[in-house]
């Protein structure tokens, strides 16, 4: 039988030094919101090595059922009025001014992407769900990637994703879901960062005959 052979003390070294960059990179990240975002944005090899990150993200079936579409500054009009339109269909007593704060909401940040995700295409065998789980691992790979360049990010949604104007203006499938939009852009001003929940407040064990267990805290 062969024997294991030692791991050489120079690769733990070097998981070890992988994980603290890992996990200092985790706790970077900081949802900024669009309004805190200027310019300027990532510039072109930035904005590829962020979108190529997405393609890390575990996909059941290689279906790739997600996509992103950028928003450009030329189509941020028409994405305005997709939102004015999109208020108008929820409440026809929209007043102009509430139109236009839907329209100026399409004028943030410098870089703004759709997150489309399709449900149904491809093999029947694979459920929304896992499709959707696939999309939110492939916008958190963006989201650190843009962390890591020094970039603030965010996702916004409403329910202006699922109106008619909006879905028109993206020429959505049927089966295809906007998701959210990711905005990337340079951090102007932010909130502290908030507290974030330790394992013990959502990990649990599963103890047969006496269901799921607390995880015991730090320490214990």
């Amino acid at each position: 039988m062969e024997q294991e052979r030692p791991v050489p003390p120079q690769a733990l070294n070097n998981a070890s030094a992988t994980a603290e960059l890992a996990a200092a990179l985790l706790q970077a990240r900081q949802t900024i919101l669009p309004k805190r975002l200027g310019a300027p944005g990532p510039d072109a090899a930035q904005l590829q090595a962020i979108l190529a990150a997405a393609a890390h993200a575990p996909d059941h079936g290689c279906l790739l059922p997600w996509r992103f579409v950028v928003v450009p500054d030329a189509a941020r009009a028409a994405l305005g009025q997709a939102f004015a339109d999109a208020l108008r269909e929820r409440d026809a007593q929209a007043t102009p001014e509430q139109q236009e704060q839907a329209r100026e909401k399409a004028l943030r940040a410098p870089v703004l992407l759709l997150v489309v995700v399709d449900e149904c295409g491809g093999d029947p065998e694979i459920a929304p769900s896992e499709r959707l789980v696939s999309a939110g691992c492939a916008v958190q790979n963006l989201l650190l990637m843009a962390t890591a360049l020094g970039l603030g990010s965010a996702l916004t949604s409403g329910k202006a994703l699922q109106s008619q104007a909006l879905r028109g203006l993206f020429a959505l499938g049927e089966g295809e879901r906007a998701l959210c939009f990711v905005s990337v852009g340079t951090v102007v001003s932010r909130k502290p960062v908030r507290a974030r929940p330790v394992p013990a407040q959502y990990v649990g064990t599963l103890v047969p005959g006496r269901g799921v267990q607390p995880w015991p805290q730090q320490g214990e």
